[in-house]
């Protein structure tokens, strides 16, 4: 990387912070015992100032995924800031360029050049030159330019006042600049960059092997429910990354509670079937390959069978998925009789119990030749 093509203000930045933590930091904790309140207040700030990056740069500004008023966008987008992870409009900008030019030159953080470059490095490059037909939605945005333009200021004066506020709160300003900013500061990045390379280096493929995203059920405790990242990459306009209402994922909580509130709406979700059917199909192919490697004697039975499985669920998704979307178009007329809807309800339901237990089936027949993971349970 030549001096021309390096990032000085985003490089000094973080080689400058990084070696406070590396050599400063030893030396404050070795003088001075922090508060356990100090901790609970940079962790808790951690968390606040994370899920505002991911719910306001990544879900509803990199891919449109709900709306909101401009209360609470500029609300979110104040925290956002503080996050020290650049303008919105940038962020958007290198989000959209990575899910389109996923894992190839033209990514941005592409995995493929190395975890340490997708982790951090990536930014130590001279930013691209941002093209307003990629964002040209966020350049309309006044409240995202107004950020952009005076995104230098705003970072430092919310850092700066948050952190002399908690210093003088708690009476220990030294304390609060390590841990308040400095610590805080660390630890959402490194947080955050895992999206980019542990997401995309470890974890399970079910929804699609196009690209090198991957869940991660660890990962999503630790990056606010982003390490569902299969999944986000294969539906990235979903609101949800978790989509399952037991999955980690604060950011769509907090989402769906603002939708609840009045103060959030065009929530966007995945065709369930469609989901559906994308399981059905990657499972396809590894009992395809298991049959391959471990069931010589037996493979042309088993593929068959297999063949046979996985089309015919396929067949009843379809169908089930056409019959669902015609009751509920039935149902939104206002003249809609109601003899034919309970009838159509009944056979719905009678899909849905007949699907659910060709799933099963399924599910069993999985289990026996691929031992190490299977399919998730049909909703």
């Amino acid at each position: 990387m030549g001096k021309n093509n390096f990032n000085w203000t985003a490089g000094l930045f973080m080689i400058g912070y990084h070696l406070l933590m590396l050599f400063a930091l030893p030396v404050y904790l070795y003088n001075h015992t922090p508060s356990g309140t100090l901790v609970a207040i940079s962790m808790a700030l951690v968390f606040v100032t994370g899920v505002s990056v991911t719910s306001t740069y990544h879900r509803l500004y990199s891919h449109v995924t709900y709306r909101t008023n401009k209360w609470v966008e500029g609300v979110i987008l104040l925290f956002s800031t503080m996050a020290t992870q650049g303008s919105a409009l940038r962020w958007a900008y290198d989000h959209r360029e990575h899910h389109a030019y996923v894992d190839t030159d033209r990514d941005p953080y592409s995995i493929n050049k190395g975890f340490w470059y997708a982790h951090f490095l990536w930014l130590f490059d001279k930013p691209r030159e941002i093209q307003n037909r990629v964002v040209s939605d966020l350049v309309k945005n006044k409240l995202v330019m107004f950020q952009h333009r005076f995104y230098g200021w705003l970072m430092a004066i919310t850092n700066i006042a948050v952190t002399l506020y908690f210093g003088w709160l708690l009476d220990d300003y030294l304390g609060s600049f390590f841990f308040i900013w400095l610590v805080r500061t660390f630890t959402l990045h490194h947080l955050t960059w895992f999206i980019n390379s542990l997401a995309h280096y470890w974890g399970t493929q079910r929804f699609s092997r196009e690209h090198s995203a991957c869940d991660n059920y660890a990962l999503c405790l630790l990056t606010f429910g982003e390490g569902y990242h299969n999944y986000h990459h294969t539906f990235a306009n979903d609101y949800r990354n978790g989509i399952r209402w037991y999955h980690f994922d604060p950011t769509k909580w907090l989402i769906w509670t603002l939708w609840k509130c009045g103060l959030a709406h065009n929530l966007r979700t995945a065709n369930e079937f469609k989901v559906q059917e994308l399981i059905v199909k990657d499972s396809r192919n590894e009992l395809f390959d298991a049959i391959k490697k471990s069931f010589h004697d037996q493979k042309e039975i088993l593929e068959s069978k297999a063949q046979n499985m996985t089309d015919s669920l396929l067949e009843q998704l379809a169908e089930l998925n056409r019959r669902t979307q015609y009751y509920y178009n039935q149902k939104k007329e206002k003249a809609a009789d109601l003899e034919l809807l309970n009838r159509l309800y009944s056979e719905l339901k009678s899909l849905q119990k007949s699907t659910k237990e060709e799933w099963k089936q399924f599910r069993s027949f999985y289990k026996s030749l691929v031992k190490e993971k299977y399919p998730a349970r049909m909703q």
